[in-house]
């Protein structure tokens, strides 16, 4: 017998009923599915969580007397490892 795998994985959450009432809503005023909604929610999280912790990276690093790179370094970064790798 032949199984077909999921493509995508099934979570269940738990919401306030006045939190849970505003997810439905809107997903049914911008005609998006509620998993639709909650995977763009997550994406923008992430990228947020990226973007604060690439700051504070950096705060870090200007703490600790570095300078940082521009991007004329990364470009020439690349470039030297480019080359080398050759």
């Amino acid at each position: 017998m032949l199984t077909m795998q999921r493509s995508t994985r099934q979570f269940t959450i738990s919401l306030p009923p006045e939190l849970a009432e505003q997810v439905t809503a809107l997903a049914r005023a911008e005609s998006r599915t509620i998993s639709e909604l909650f995977r763009e929610a997550f994406r923008t999280y992430r990228a947020e969580r990226v973007r604060t912790l690439l700051d504070e990276s950096q705060r870090a690093g200007k703490l600790a007397g570095h300078m940082g790179y521009t991007a004329e370094d990364v470009e020439r970064l690349i470039h030297e490892s480019r080359q080398q790798r050759s």
